[in-house]
């Protein structure tokens, strides 16, 4: 006995239209459903509960003192101290990338005596707490008492004591910029190494001189790299000069500290802290918008 199957039963008229819908080539004809996203909408709405009732708190809880926290946002002490910070943070930033230039490319040298060099200065640098380098600086007239020139490992012609050398703000600047450098060199030496090497074998076989293909062609296309990570580490130190309060420097974190224990309103002058850093990281963070679109000039649209 041999299998058959049924064969295929043709359907028409009204039945066949509802299960086979129109074909047709216009597109504006199809019917779009949008897709859901319940869970998206929920966790929207619980947000925005949470932020909304961390602002009414704010506004509402008389704890946070928003009075206290306005007759000292402006006050000259703390607009003193706010200056004190920036010092710190621009001389910081500009030795600090100074010498982690010159870093990266000792990493990058040809000379195994210079990369290792450059590697022990980095691997020391950021294995030693910044307090500590700070204090180590801040006491180098316990350390050597006085600084002799003259022969290496001979006689001195001349030398001075080191008592009056480096002041709480020399060594502040010299703490945080010899620990910038560490991290800067590592920063600059990834943005030149994302730099294509094949422009380089073309400027070389231009001719055009190796300095110049550093200034004109290295460094601007490296600056796309570079720029994020520095602004992020420059931001950092803004932030990090707070610890510069353990030498007694009136910066703005310290400068707070003497406030609030004089009259013990701890929390709004914490603000006045928080405030002032939030401001001038915006600012930073504006900045750096602006000098990376600069720099994407030839890269975007």
């Amino acid at each position: 006995m041999s299998l058959t199957t049924d064969p295929p039963v043709e359907r028409t008229g009204a039945g066949n239209a509802a299960a086979d819908p129109p074909k047709t080539d216009d597109p504006a004809a199809l019917k779009v459903v949008p897709v859901r996203h319940p869970w998206r909408w929920a966790a929207i709405a619980v947000t925005a509960v949470l932020l909304a009732q961390f602002v009414h708190g704010l506004v509402t809880n008389p704890a946070w003192e928003w009075d206290v926290f306005a007759q000292f946002f402006t006050a000259q002490t703390v607009l003193k101290a706010v200056w004190t910070t920036l010092q710190l943070t621009l001389y910081g930033t500009a030795l600090g990338f100074a010498l982690g230039i010159v870093l990266a490319f000792m990493r990058l040298s040809a000379s195994p005596f210079l990369r290792w060099v450059a590697f022990g200065y980095i691997w020391a640098f950021r294995s030693i707490p910044l307090i500590v380098q700070l204090l180590f600086w801040f006491n180098l007239a316990y350390l050597y008492k006085r600084l002799d020139f003259g022969i290496p490992f001979g006689p001195g012609f001349f030398h001075f004591d080191t008592m009056g050398l480096v002041g709480a703000m020399g060594a502040a600047v010299l703490g945080l910029a010899l620990h910038q450098a560490a991290y800067a060199a590592e920063i600059v030496r990834g943005g030149v190494l994302a730099v294509d090497a094949g422009q380089l074998e073309a400027a070389a076989a231009l001719g055009i001189p190796r300095l110049r293909q550093l200034r004109r062609i290295v460094l601007p296309q490296a600056a796309r790299s570079i720029l994020p990570n520095a602004t992020n580490e420059v931001i950092s130190l803004f932030k990090g000069t707070s610890i510069v309060s353990v030498m007694a420097i009136g910066e703005l974190f310290y400068q707070v500290q003497v406030i609030y224990g004089r009259n013990g309103r701890v929390v709004p002058l914490l603000m006045v802290a928080t405030a002032w850093y939030i401001l001038l990281t915006t600012v930073l963070s504006v900045l750096q918008h602006y000098v990376e679109r600069h720099f994407a000039k030839g890269a975007t649209r």
